[in-house]
């Protein structure tokens, strides 16, 4: 069997997976038809020789194309009467229908308020058992950054609200570390910053004038001394993060992560096309 026949052959047989995975990220069932067509159209094209799980890597290429699509949905902003709600199944064609009963409409629909990487998170870990060290750089996030979107989103699945008490926390951390990065305040920043933080940036941030990765309390207090003077504490895709505002637009998104109450990471994201996909809120004082 030629290696192209092979292909098809297993992608044929995990075709009912991956329009699974698909429907829980986009409930729609026309563009599940597109974003497993699209895979196809994508893999067909490469050397599969060296992919020890080809269903796995299958899997992360429909996640990938998914996760395009539900951007380009909010972006477009098509819904100004609510929020997008997944289309029936129709019940003649029994394999989508059978889906349908097996996701839920309910869940569905709450899986529909989800921010497009907090809802492929969810779905790949807790539905597909898909680990976060594999879902990481389908999001462009850390492991850990990963791990957390997924938690946000198990607890609005569950019901449960994502504690204030959490976001106040938090809010108050960045706030004091931005306070100390302006005053030049190096114990101030050693203070909130855990010992094995890590500081990552894109190749836009790169370009402005940083390392693409700092390692460690020291160092990435040095980098921060003296400086935030355009940072804002914010929401960053419903997180709290850090704005860099200049010249009045949104040039710098910061993720933070933390462990307890202390940051132990930073991604700095530049990218002008990646932050035009995120929902940023600076918060007022």
């Amino acid at each position: 069997m030629s290696e192209e026949n092979f292909l098809s052959h297993q992608f044929e047989a995990s075709r009912d997976h991956l329009r699974a995975v698909a429907y829980r990220m986009l409930g729609s069932s026309a563009e599940v038809d597109d974003a497993v067509q699209e895979a196809w159209l994508r893999v067909s094209r490469y050397d599969t020789s060296d992919v020890a799980n080809l269903r796995g890597w299958l899997t992360t290429v429909v996640a990938r194309i998914c996760l395009d699509m539900l951007r380009a949905r909010k972006s477009r902003r098509e819904d100004p009467m609510g929020p997008h709600v997944p289309e029936p199944i129709d019940e003649t064609r029994e394999r989508e229908a059978e889906m349908a009963d097996s996701v839920g409409a309910a869940l569905l629909v709450v899986l529909e308020t989800l921010q497009p990487a907090e809802r492929l998170a969810f779905v790949l870990h807790d539905m597909f058992a898909v680990p976060f060290e594999e879902i990481a750089p389908i999001v462009g996030r850390s492991v850990d950054a990963s791990r957390q979107l997924a938690s946000r989103a198990r607890r609005r699945v569950q019901g449960a609200p994502v504690p204030e008490t959490d976001v106040s926390h938090q809010r108050a951390i960045v706030d004091a570390f931005l306070k100390a990065s302006r005053e030049g305040n190096f114990e101030g920043l050693l203070a909130l910053l855990d010992p094995d933080v890590v500081f990552r940036a894109d190749q836009a941030a790169v370009r402005l004038g940083t390392l693409p990765e700092i390692r460690g309390a020291d160092a990435v207090a040095q980098l921060y001394k003296g400086r935030a003077q355009a940072a804002r504490t914010a929401l960053v895709d419903g997180e709290i993060g850090v704005a860099v505002i200049l010249g009045g637009h949104l040039r710098i998104a910061l993720r933070v992560t933390f462990n307890g109450d202390r940051i132990a990471g930073i991604e700095a994201l530049a990218d002008a096309d990646r932050i035009a996909t995120m929902e940023v809120e600076v918060l007022e004082r």
